[in-house]
C-alpha cells in the first residue's frame, strides 16, 4: 500500500504588510495557493493549478499585492510551452504578465519593489502577456551568485528577508546542506537547515528545510526535522509541520502558547475563477 503523505506547505511572508501567501501542494501534481492574514490568521482560498509550482522560485510583492512564480504543467505543446513565470494578484494565479519558459531551467523571479521585479531568466522566456505597471529590471541586483534553479532564487530571497547565511555542510558533492540563521530575541536564534540532494528521503523532494532552535547563552539546540517551513513573524514563530500552519511565543524557556492555525490536509481540488 503506498503510504500517504501530509500535504507540503512552504509560506511567502510580505516583507512591507501583515499578510503572507501559502503554498499548498498534495498530490503532487496538485497546488492550491493560499492567502493569509497574520493580523487575525484568517485564511484565504486563492486558485489551484493542476501541475507544479516551483515555491522557492516565486515571490512575494513587499506589499503582499502580487505573486511572481513559476510553475510547470508539462503540456510542452500548449501556447505556455509547458512551463511558464507569470506575475499575479495575490492569492490567485491568473496571469496579469506572462512569459512561457518551455523548460524547467531557471524561471521565477524576486520583487525588488511593489512594481520592480527580477526575471529568473536564464535560457529565455517568451513574453506572451506584458503589464504595464510592473518594470522590469534586467540587471543582476544581487552580489552572491548560486545556481540558476530553486537556490539561485531561494537563497537570494532568504538573504533579502533578514536570514544570514552561515555554512554549508556537504557530505558529498550530490548531498549539501547550506545553514541560515534569523535571529528570534535575545534568548533563541532560528536555523534553518536547507537541503540540497540527489537522493531525499521518501516524501521530500531534491529541495528541502530542517529547522532547529539554538539558545544563544546555553548553547541548548532544539532539533525539528519535521518543521518544513519556519520563519520569524514580527513576535511571534510560525512554522508549518504535517500539513498544519502553526504559531508559538518564544521565551526564555523556549516555545510557549503554541497554537495551530490552520489545518491544510482536507483541501482538495476545485476550479476557481480568480476576481479580476
Amino acid at each position: 500500500m503506498t503510504k500517504k503523505f501530509p500535504p507540503r506547505l512552504h509560506v511567502l511572508l510580505a516583507r512591507e504588510a501583515s499578510t503572507a501567501l501559502v503554498f499548498r501542494r498534495g498530490p503532487s501534481r496538485e497546488v492550491a495557493v493560499i492567502g493569509w492574514n497574520r493580523d487575525d490568521d484568517t485564511f484565504e482560498l486563492g486558485q489551484w493549478l493542476k501541475g507544479r509550482i516551483y515555491e522557492r522560485r516565486s515571490d512575494l510583492s513587499p506589499d503582499g499585492q502580487h505573486l511572481i512564480y513559476f510553475a510547470m504543467n508539462g503540456r510542452w505543446a500548449s501556447d505556455v510551452k509547458g512551463s511558464w513565470t507569470a506575475i499575479s494578484r495575490a492569492p490567485f494565479l491568473k496571469a496579469m504578465a506572462l512569459f512561457a519558459k518551455g523548460d524547467c531551467w531557471h524561471g521565477g523571479g524576486l520583487f525588488l519593489s511593489n512594481k520592480a521585479y527580477w526575471l529568473n531568466d536564464g535560457y529565455g522566456h517568451e513574453v506572451q502577456l506584458n503589464d504595464s505597471r510592473f518594470q522590469r529590471e534586467s540587471e543582476y541586483p544581487w552580489h552572491e551568485h548560486y545556481d540558476g534553479e530553486c537556490l539561485g532564487v531561494y537563497y537570494i530571497r532568504l538573504q533579502r528577508d533578514g536570514w544570514q547565511r552561515k555554512e554549508i555542510i556537504s557530505d558529498s558533492k550530490d548531498d549539501e546542506i547550506t545553514v541560515f540563521e534569523k535571529r528570534i530575541n535575545a534568548h533563541w536564534i532560528l536555523r534553518k537547515l536547507a537541503h540540497a540532494t540527489s537522493q531525499p528521503p521518501i516524501g521530500r523532494g531534491a529541495y528541502f528545510d530542517t529547522h532547529e532552535l539554538c539558545h544563544l547563552k546555553s548553547g541548548q539546540v532544539l532539533q525539528h526535522s519535521d518543521w518544513e517551513w519556519a520563519d520569524v513573524d514580527r513576535d511571534r514563530l510560525v512554522w508549518a509541520k504535517h500539513g498544519i500552519l502553526y504559531s508559538a511565543h518564544v521565551d526564555a524557556e523556549g516555545l510557549s502558547e503554541e497554537k495551530a492555525l490552520f489545518d491544510f490536509s482536507s483541501l482538495s481540488f476545485e476550479n476557481r475563477e480568480a476576481p479580476y
